[in-house]
């Protein structure tokens, strides 16, 4: 699947991954290959990305996310920081 977190001044991230945790409104929920088209409202906290290597963590203010067609797009205001790389 591809993933982006999208700001308003960048892509922040930008990966080819096997599944996503968000933090939704509700709780968090995590999408996988052929996942229902989806558009959901993400609140702060974690997004984790698992790719065929490792897993990464962000943190992003509250946003939006966009699942279609095996492309997940989270639209937010800040990344509140990234990177955090923990080998599989």
């Amino acid at each position: 699947m591809k993933f982006q977190i999208i700001t308003p001044n960048d892509i922040a991230v930008q990966e080819e991954v096997t599944q996503v945790s968000l933090p939704g409104a509700v709780g968090n929920f995590m999408v996988l290959h052929n996942h229902a088209p989806l558009i959901s409202t993400l609140v702060k906290g974690k997004i984790t990305y698992r790719t065929n290597e490792k897993t990464n963590e962000t943190e992003i203010e509250q946003g939006v996310v966009e699942i279609k067609e095996n492309v997940i797009r989270v639209f937010t205001e800040q990344v509140i920081q990234g990177g955090d790389e923990n080998e599989a």
